[in-house]
């Protein structure tokens, strides 16, 4: 039986409200740590970076646990769930530092939230995307609900990074002070609608029954997924394509505050990243389909087109960053080629991982969907917290952050107050770097990958065999 329109909606809707979450976190927790509240670049970075190597031993860990997970909810949605309350309650009081804490207590403070916000995020992240394989068929449906997915997790995405500086302006006002609380509140409001989307995701979604199967120990299912060689590859691309993403990300926010400048930045970088955004959520719903069933393009190739399309973006950045910028249009050259790159590879990138789930039940005989999926969820925030580390490193070294300026000049252009060395070094990291890793990773993936289009054929016809012996 066919998905209905109901269970798809409700499914993608789930998809907003998870990366509203991640996407806050992802992009301001560094800020507002770090140039908000004052906790030291580096030490900022160095948590990031800890709490995603604890995350190599949490998320397998938790695939793990909700793949022997068994009720009569399934073993996905009690999980989906709990770690959707969890981590939204975790989201609020990490953006919500009591304001008497200082020095070594923020420090602390910071460390033990997020990490906590890793954990929680873990529980809701695993099972949602684990489902796709356990109450879709593979090839065409399965892909279908993977591009909606991910369409409405980029459309969640683009609410954040469009609205939170507006929106925090608008609950706070001006200044450290007004911005602090502004995130507060701000958190808080999309800890309820991600609550709320998810618990729509659990009343209307089902997935399929599936084979009874032995659990396997936790010794089994690490060789399991160390045996499934695509599964290795795509998450390995993964880590390469989305460093790049959060190097970019992270550091964006910095270069229209003391880069750009103007005494209303944050109008300017909303206005870009309402079209970054567009961009996005339109390569998810219209090029992707485009490229894959008018133009009959394979997935692959539209792989390096996109890493192409994803580099040219970065160059042209590096190259209109030296010019006067006096308007933050010229910039949306750029952004539209990196912004339409990133949201065709965060369908692809899940459409392989998924496909390699099949792969790994013809060569191993054991269909791990939790365990493959876990290492999505993992490699995502690992190639934040690298990028993370990277961004803070360098705004340690560039000297950016607001306890530079002094309050007398809190109403003058924040780019003033900046070394023009400083304004270079940071547009270098954010386009260099992340050119460095989409090469690798096609390297990597050229070299590595093997699941065309002809070879998901085989494998789908040798377990219906199998299914049918």
């Amino acid at each position: 039986m066919n998905l209905r329109g109901r269970e798809k909606f409700a499914y993608a809707l789930g998809a907003v409200g998870k990366d509203m979450v991640y996407m806050l976190s992802a992009s301001y927790v560094l800020y507002y740590f770090q140039d908000i509240l004052g906790v030291n670049a580096v030490a900022m970075g160095v948590i990031l970076l800890v709490a995603r190597i604890f995350d190599a031993f949490n998320d397998p860990i938790m695939g793990i646990v909700v793949a022997k997970t068994h009720t009569r909810w399934g073993k996905f949605r009690p999980w989906l769930l709990i770690g959707t309350v969890t981590n939204a309650a975790v989201l609020f009081i990490m953006f919500a530092a009591p304001p008497s804490l200082d020095g070594k207590g923020l420090v602390a403070y910071a460390a033990v939230t997020y990490i906590l916000w890793g954990v929680t995020y873990t529980m809701m992240d695993i099972p949602y995307w684990s489902m796709i394989p356990a109450f879709t068929k593979s090839g065409k449906e399965r892909e279908g609900l993977t591009t909606l997915a991910r369409s409405a997790a980029g459309v969640g995405s683009a609410l954040v990074t469009i609205l939170t500086m507006i929106i925090v302006h608008a609950l706070g006002g001006e200044g450290n002070s007004g911005e602090r609380t502004g995130f507060k509140w701000f958190a808080l409001i999309i800890a309820i609608v991600f609550v709320v989307f998810i618990l729509i995701t659990c009343i209307n979604i089902k997935e399929k029954s599936t084979v009874n199967m032995e659990s396997p120990s936790v010794g089994q299912m690490f060789k399991a997924l160390i045996k499934n060689d695509q599964a290795m590859t795509v998450v390995i691309a993964i880590v390469l394509i989305n460093c790049a993403v959060y190097i970019t990300s992270n550091l964006v926010l910095y270069f229209f505050k003391y880069d750009f400048g103007g005494e209303s930045w944050y109008n300017s970088y909303t206005l870009f990243n309402t079209f970054g955004g567009a961009i996005q959520i339109l390569s998810m719903m219209v090029l992707y389909p485009l490229l894959r069933n008018a133009f009959k393009f394979t997935n692959i190739r539209i792989f390096y087109i996109c890493i192409i399309s994803a580099v040219i973006g970065y160059a042209s950045l590096l190259g209109i960053a030296f010019t006067s910028m006096s308007n933050v249009v010229i910039l949306f050259i750029p952004g539209f080629f990196i912004f339409a790159a990133n949201g065709v590879l965060q369908v692809l990138t899940t459409v392989f991982l998924a496909n390699t789930v099949d792969y790994g039940e013809l060569k191993n005989g054991r269909r791990d969907e939790s365990v493959i999926f876990s290492m999505q969820t993992f490699v995502v925030k690992l190639a934040s917290g690298i990028a993370a580390f990277i961004a803070s490193i360098s705004l340690s070294i560039f000297n950016l952050k607001s306890d530079s300026v002094t309050e007398e000049q809190k109403s003058i252009d924040y780019s003033l107050q900046v070394a023009q060395s400083s304004q270079t070094g940071l547009r270098m990291v954010m386009t260099l770097i992340p050119i460095v890793g989409l090469f690798v990773a096609v390297f990597w993936f050229k070299k590595k990958f093997i699941l065309d289009d002809a070879k998901l054929l085989e494998v789908q016809d040798e377990l219906s065999k199998r299914q049918g012996d």
